[in-house]
């Protein structure tokens, strides 16, 4: 590949021509726009490493595109046909949906790990449907729907792509039409793993058991898996299957927020000399913000990112009395994050089946009102292909002070959440918003901890991902105060889904 003409650095080439090679060994030949027999034997691992701005993502998607020029197959998460394909299989995974949902936004088809993982199971008429959709059959009669729900259906997948948004277009429901969740039997060829720092051992070996070939895409910078004792996944690999990209690309240099990330690879830089360089970009950029106090209007969306459990605490009780909110049940527009799946382990497929939908460790959510049965709430989930879910909730809200949260709903088993309004810098990894407030007395309390992570002091690995989740605007909170909110939460900032999926906002 001429890196000259799609304008690689040296590093993103030399990165770009160690993949090639490793993909070539699995028999996809980007080079000559081909497939080859299938290799045999055990698959690769590499990873493509670097910081913040050294087009990590811009290598991904040529990949991406090679892949599909060479007749490389993405996998759909949503449907897997039981015809056997004889394409070569590629997906492009990320730990979370948001995640996912940032790759998505720049034109790379991503979806979650657990989306390929499981694979979802169709009653065989809407199975029918499904077929014919992909191309794979001729248009089938199918009781219960007419010629015009089918003509929707076919509408709404030559727009998007997803089979579960056309049934939802014909009138159908998930219920309707997903008959369970299976763990994928078929084996795929081609992972491709962005933000990788976040993968455990666990789930790179659940990986490894589907991809014949893996590539890893991460910031070493980052924080590693909790367990871990700072070591990520990609360090075990060897030297030789490791490519770095050092280069601060044209597009992201003089972009403030990203010139104090790379300050912090300073080893002999402390925190109060850190701040003056914040100080000092905040006076000649204003895409760097000194906040005196917490945006209550901003928490709605775009969560406080702070070290200390006590501190995130705080400020979530701080956010709901700005809004008079009732101690005993949320309002319409109140931001949660998903803490797991609480089910017996006799439920298992039902797990499986909120998990699919969104509903994984570290998800946002946005609730919309209580659902329909006792225990349940109506959630829009952040970055999810199809974000509105009605599903039984156990919701907790800490306050301080208080050794037990209280409960506003709970079902007596489902989906576990907690509130949203600041989440700790380790949760937030993997996301990105517009803005972001970083709470400084945490990142101060952490300086002055003196603790490290694989050598690395770790206020600079916390101040480094907080930093990293501002696309276009970083505010730096200096006090415990917080800005009360001129106008009231709600949901009509949202987009409106009802038509996708039935459920009104």
């Amino acid at each position: 590949m001429n890196a000259s003409i799609i304008q690689f650095s040296d590093d993103q080439a030399e990165a770009y021509d160690g993949i090639t090679a490793a993909l070539l060994a699995a028999g996809v030949d980007l080079d000559n726009a081909r497939t080859l027999p299938k290799a045999e034997g055990e698959g690769q691992v590499v990873a493509v490493l670097g910081k913040a701005g050294s087009g990590k993502t811009m290598l991904l998607a040529k990949i991406v595109e090679a892949l599909g020029e060479a007749g490389v197959e993405t996998v759909s998460p949503d449907y897997t046909s039981r015809k056997k394909s004889t394409r070569r299989t590629l997906a492009v995974l990320a730990p979370t949906n948001k995640a996912a949902s940032v790759l998505r936004n720049r034109g790379v088809p991503a979806t979650t790990i657990h989306r390929i993982i499981y694979s979802p199971m169709f009653s065989p008429e809407y199975e029918a449907i499904a077929e014919w959709l992909t191309g794979d059959a001729e248009r089938p009669e199918v009781e219960g729907l007419t010629d015009t729900a089918l003509d929707r259906a076919k509408l709404f997948y030559e727009a998007h792509k997803s089979i579960p948004g056309a049934l939802a277009a014909a009138g159908l429901r998930g219920s309707d039409f997903i008959a369970g969740w299976k763990r994928r039997e078929d084996p795929l060829d081609i992972g491709l793993v962005d933000e990788s720092s976040m993968l455990d051992d666990s789930q790179l070996a659940d990986l490894r058991e589907i991809f014949h070939t893996l590539v890893l895409v991460g910031d070493p910078a980052q924080l590693a898996p909790v367990g871990q004792s700072g070591a990520m996944s990609f360090d075990k690999l060897s030297e030789k299957s490791r490519f770095y990209l050092t280069r601060v690309h044209r597009q992201d240099r003089g972009n403030p927020i990203l010139d104090l990330a790379h300050a912090l690879g300073d080893a002999a830089l402390d925190f109060h000399t850190f701040e003056k360089m914040i100080e000092d970009a905040a006076s000649r950029d204003d895409r760097v913000i000194i906040a005196p106090r917490v945006d209550a209007e901003m928490m709605a969306r775009s969560p406080v990112l702070v070290w200390r459990n006590a501190t995130r605490i705080r400020l979530i009780h701080a956010f709901r009395a700005a809004y008079s909110a009732p101690e005993l049940e949320l309002l319409p527009g109140e931001p949660l994050i998903c803490d797991g799946i609480e089910l017996p382990l006799k439920h298992r497929k039902k797990r499986i089946d909120l998990e699919a939908r969104g509903l994984i460790k570290g998800a946002q959510a946005i609730y919309l009102g209580p659902g329909k049965k006792p225990g349940f709430s109506k959630l829009f989930m952040v970055g999810a292909p199809e974000p509105s879910v009605n599903v039984a909730s156990i919701i907790q809200i800490e306050a301080p002070e208080r050794e037990e949260p209280f409960i506003p709903y709970a079902a007596r088993m489902g989906a576990s959440f907690l509130h949203g309004a600041a989440v700790t810098i380790h949760k937030a990894q993997g996301s990105q918003w517009p803005q972001v407030q970083v709470f400084a007395p945490d990142l101060y309390a952490a300086a002055q901890a003196g603790r490290s992570e694989a050598g690395i002091a770790l206020w600079k690995r916390l101040a480094y991902v907080a930093i990293t989740r501002a696309e276009e605007r970083l505010l730096w909170v200096t006090r415990y105060r917080l800005g009360r909110p001129e106008t009231p939460l709600g949901t009509d900032d949202l987009p409106r889904i009802e038509a996708e999926t039935g459920l009104p906002l």
